[in-house]
């Protein structure tokens, strides 16, 4: 009896190991794109599949619309062909997510990271109004973010499901932490599962996910890439013990009662990468917290 071949698994649609890329600034605060182009340039090269700008980490809400347009066009010189270049444009008005949208397909992006709507709290049918808007009006494949930490609104499993059927909604970012909930999408829809905490990057990878949206990448892409790659090849229990290896440093960067963006660009800093500081209402890390990052990625970088 001949056994039928299992069909192969499609390609993520953004590749697998995605960066959350910071946005650099100068010492005085405007958008620095030489150092974003060499930011961008050293991740591809440290094998980053795709970058998302403008995102948490990216420091969107304080970015001008005509600073994320600049963003993309540098970043898409720099990396050309070799990786995808997602761009962040959600907000909580649907008619300025519009137009982030269609500038940001204007300026060569890849994608579309689109929040959900934050403050406002709509219920779940404005909620799933306001991404279909948005796919129908841009060429582009979106990628929606449940961070509902963030937003105060949670994408319910039953919306992603229903959202799933538009032909650009093709991906999710998911910083629900509700991993129940990510398996039943998953079994449910072909919607691309992109891991958007450090800590879920191969459990969710090990149920059929896409891969990771990492903001820990931006200092260690390599070593989040092997963890997807060794898992491929076969290895769980070497996939597993590299994900454990950078747990300390996952746990330091996004979980301390620090945000992301701000550990991001102080460890970047003291690495001497592009990165600047933070804008308002962000403050940089203190002294002892610079330290305490340092000291961790010294540690990991030695083991």
């Amino acid at each position: 009896m001949t056994t039928a071949a299992t069909p192969p698994t499609p390609a993520p649609p953004f590749g697998r190991a995605l960066c959350a890329m910071i946005t650099p600034f100068t010492d005085v605060g405007s958008l620095d794109l030489d150092g974003a182009q060499h930011l961008a340039d050293l991740l591809v090269g440290e094998g980053c599949d795709g970058l998302v700008l403008s995102g948490t980490t990216g420091e969107s809400p304080t970015t001008t619309d005509a600073e994320k347009s600049d963003l993309i066009r540098a970043v898409r010189e720099a990396v050309g062909d070799r990786a995808s270049v997602v761009a962040g444009v959600g907000t909580f008005d649907t008619r300025h997510t519009v137009e982030l949208a269609l500038a940001a397909e204007k300026a060569g992006a890849d994608g579309l990271l689109v929040v959900s709507p934050y403050y406002s709290r709509p219920p779940q049918d404005a909620v799933e109004a306001h991404f279909r808007d948005i796919a129908d009006a841009t060429g582009l494949p979106l990628v929606l973010y449940d961070i509902p930490g963030r937003t105060g609104t949670r994408v319910e499993p039953q919306t992603l499901i229903r959202l799933a059927e538009h032909p650009r909604i093709v991906a999710v970012k998911d910083c629900s932490y509700d991993f129940l909930a990510a398996q039943k999408v998953l079994a449910r829809t072909e919607l691309a599962y992109y891991a958007g905490c450090d800590e879920h990057n191969l459990a969710l990878y090990a149920v059929g996910g896409a891969g990771y949206i990492s903001t820990v990448a931006n200092v260690i892409p390599r070593h989040l890439r092997s963890v997807l790659d060794t898992f491929d090849a076969g290895d769980t229990a070497a996939s597993a013990r590299l994900q454990q290896r950078a747990t300390p440093l996952i746990e330091l960067m996004m979980a301390a009662g620090l945000p992301g963006a701000v550990t991001a660009k102080a460890l970047l800093h003291a690495l001497g990468l592009p990165a600047g500081p933070v804008r308002t209402p962000l403050r940089p890390a203190g002294r002892e917290a610079v330290e305490q990052l340092l000291a961790a990625h010294q540690d990991f970088m030695s083991r």
